[in-house]
C-alpha cells in the first residue's frame, strides 16, 4: 500500500475518533453549545423585528451573516488553537517522528475540525427554521448552496488557521493573533450591515478575504432575491463568489504544507521543552 495512501486513511480514522471523543467531552461540549447558543440567542432577541424600511425580519437578515462567520471562526480558531497546543505538549513531535506522520496528523485534524465546524452549523440552521420566519420555504437550491459553501468556506478557512497557527510563539499568542484576525476581518466585511455603509477603499479590503463573500453567498441563499438591491452592483455575484473562495483554497492548500513542514523541521525535544520552561515560568 503508498505509505501517504496509507497515512491519510489511518488521519480519517483518527479524525473521526476525536470527533467522537469530542462530542462526548463536557468541556469541548459546552463550548460548543455556547459558542453557537450566543448566536442562537440573539436570533430569538430579533424574532418580532423586521429591518428598516423592509417587510423582511430582522432575524433574517442576520442569520447569513452569522452562518457566513461561523464557518471562518469555528474552523480557523479551532485550527490555529489546536495546533500551537499540539506543538507544546509534544504531539507534532511525535507525529513528526512517524513515517508520513505529518500527513496523518494534518487529515486527522481536519476531518476532526470540519466535522466540528458542521456540526454547528447545522444547529444554527435549525435554531433558525424554528425562529426565523420563511426560512423553512428555502429551496433545495438555497440548502445545496449553503452546503457548498460551508464546504468553500472550510477549505479557505482552515489553511489559513493553520498558517496562523504555526507562526505563533505559543498558545497565548495564537489566541490572541487568531481573535484579532478573525475580528479585523469581521469588522470591515460587511457581515452584519450592508458594505455600502463602508467607505469605497474599505469595500474594496472586505473584497479581497474570504469572509465577506462567504456572507454575500449565504444571503444569496437564504434571502429573498429583492435583498440583493443592498449589495454592491444590486446582484449576488455567484461567480465572483465561488471565484474568489476557491482562489483562496488553492492559495491556502498550496501555502499551508510548506509552511507546517517548516515548523516540524524547527521541532525538537529541546524546543518543545524550553517552551514548557517558559510556561510555566509564566505561571510561576
Amino acid at each position: 500500500m503508498n505509505p501517504r495512501l496509507h497515512a491519510v486513511r489511518l488521519g480519517l480514522r483518527r479524525g473521526l475518533i476525536e470527533f467522537r471523543h469530542q462530542m462526548t467531552s463536557t468541556q469541548d461540549v459546552f463550548f460548543t453549545v455556547m459558542t453557537t447558543a450566543s448566536f442562537v440567542v440573539v436570533l430569538y432577541l430579533q424574532r418580532d423585528a423586521t429591518l428598516p424600511g423592509t417587510d423582511l425580519p430582522l432575524a433574517a437578515a442576520t442569520l447569513p451573516g452569522m452562518l457566513g462567520m461561523l464557518v471562518p471562526v469555528t474552523s480557523m480558531v479551532g485550527a490555529v488553537g489546536m495546533l500551537s497546543v499540539e506543538r507544546e505538549d509534544g504531539t507534532l513531535l511525535r507525529a513528526k517522528a512517524m513515517p508520513q506522520g505529518m500527513v496523518g496528523y494534518l487529515v486527522s485534524r481536519v476531518t476532526s475540525l470540519s466535522l466540528s465546524t458542521v456540526v454547528s452549523v447545522i444547529v444554527m440552521i435549525v435554531a433558525g427554521l424554528f425562529l426565523v420566519d420563511g426560512l423553512t420555504g428555502t429551496g433545495a437550491g438555497g440548502w445545496l448552496t449553503v452546503a457548498w459553501l460551508t464546504l468553500l468556506g472550510l477549505l479557505s478557512s482552515l489553511p489559513l488557521g493553520a498558517i496562523v497557527g504555526s507562526l505563533a510563539a505559543n498558545p497565548q499568542a495564537a489566541a490572541g493573533l487568531s481573535m484579532l484576525t478573525v475580528g479585523g476581518l469581521t469588522a470591515v466585511s460587511g457581515i452584519f450591515y450592508p458594505i455600502s455603509a463602508l467607505a469605497g477603499w474599505m469595500q474594496g479590503v472586505a473584497q479581497i478575504f474570504p469572509l465577506y463573500w462567504l456572507g454575500l453567498g449565504m444571503r444569496s441563499a437564504l434571502l429573498p432575491d429583492g435583498a440583493a438591491a443592498a449589495e454592491i452592483g444590486g446582484s449576488w455575484r455567484p461567480v465572483e463568489t465561488t471565484l474568489v473562495l476557491v482562489a483562496w483554497a488553492v492559495v491556502g492548500l498550496l501555502a499551508a504544507p510548506p509552511i507546517l513542514r517548516r515548523m516540524a523541521r524547527r521541532e525538537s525535544g529541546s524546543a518543545m521543552q524550553t517552551r514548557r520552561d517558559r510556561a510555566m515560568q509564566r505561571i510561576g
